[in-house]
């Protein structure tokens, strides 16, 4: 059994994963940040424990996945803006000697795409990527089975990449990247622009479904402003597959159509047409299975199929 901790700028999840990728007990607490990392470490890690004991369960290790910037080798946070003053906080220490066990940390999209190449949609997939379109966009890049990481260990923040040059600013000092332009914020954004007052996501899709013309309208433009990221990833990837999981691809039928149609205009150089576009598998347990399988991936294979 593999210990999984999942860190959100709103919620801390805490399992238990066997070797399938089965969750087999979970819990969680909400992050609350602002009480510091020394507290969030406390809690985490006796909301881990609670599980363990429930479960009956001897755990050979950890995995983390977290949100922002992180250093898998340091296993040390980064500047990450939805735990404010976590910064150099040294999680994996901080784990490894509250349960004597070996503990491995990545990016939260990374731990997600890792479990979703071993245990989800893009299993057997030599060359595989995994958008996750949230608040955020993540994406993690698996070649042949190992995750890609930059100078460093780094997470590449494609989600970063430029889209639109005049396009909104985004707090990453760049202005119409890819994340501002598609991601959760972005579509209320837009919504409100055509509406006037501020919809939720679920009021949006009801009103699309129902065929509101300016309801459309948005989503018309998320399927654009998507299928440009996504164009970009097959174009310079030439992928075998692509996953797409996050809250906003739960409303995927109303615009993915045209982001499949944006791929085949842009995309033109190269076999667009084998790179397969697919929702994620895994649902709700993709975040703890991506963490446990953050350990696998780091520490062992028994687990994951796709080891070199």
């Amino acid at each position: 059994m593999i210990g999984a901790i999942d860190i959100g700028g709103t919620k801390i999840a805490v399992g238990i994963v066997d070797r399938a990728g089965r969750i087999t007990g979970r819990a969680e607490c909400s992050t609350e940040s602002e009480r510091g990392f020394p507290d969030g470490l406390r809690r985490m890690t006796a909301l881990l424990r609670e599980t363990v004991a429930r479960a009956g369960a001897t755990l050979e290790g950890i995995g983390i996945g977290c949100t922002g910037p992180v250093d898998p080798v340091t296993g040390v946070l980064g500047t990450v803006d939805l735990l404010l003053g976590w910064q150099g906080g040294e999680l994996v220490a901080g784990v490894a000697e509250a349960f004597g066990v070996p503990v491995a940390m990545e990016n939260d999209a990374d731990a997600a795409g890792l479990a979703e190449a071993v245990w989800g949609a893009g299993r057997g997939k030599q060359r595989f990527l995994y958008v996750t379109i949230g608040t955020g966009i993540g994406v993690a890049v698996i070649l042949d089975g190992a995750l890609y990481r930059g100078v460093d260990g780094s997470h590449p923040e494609i989600g970063h990449q430029i889209i639109d040059a005049s396009g909104p600013a985004c707090y990453c000092g760049a202005r119409g990247c890819w994340e501002v332009l598609a991601a959760g914020p972005a579509i209320q954004a837009w919504a409100k622009r055509q509406f006037g007052s501020d919809l939720t996501i679920q009021r949006l899709c009801e009103l699309a479904e129902a065929g509101d013309p300016a309801a459309l309208a948005v989503m018309d433009r998320q399927g654009y402003y998507l299928g440009l990221g996504l164009a970009n990833l097959v174009t310079t990837f030439c992928p075998d597959m692509i996953a797409l999981g996050g809250g906003v691809m739960q409303s995927s039928h109303l615009f993915l159509d045209r982001a499949r149609q944006v791929i085949r205009q842009c995309s033109t150089l190269v076999p667009f047409g084998k790179a397969e576009l697919a929702l994620a598998s895994l649902g709700a347990g993709t975040a703890l299975a991506g963490a446990a399988q953050v350990w696998y991936h780091r520490f062992g294979t028994e687990g994951n199929t796709h080891a070199l």
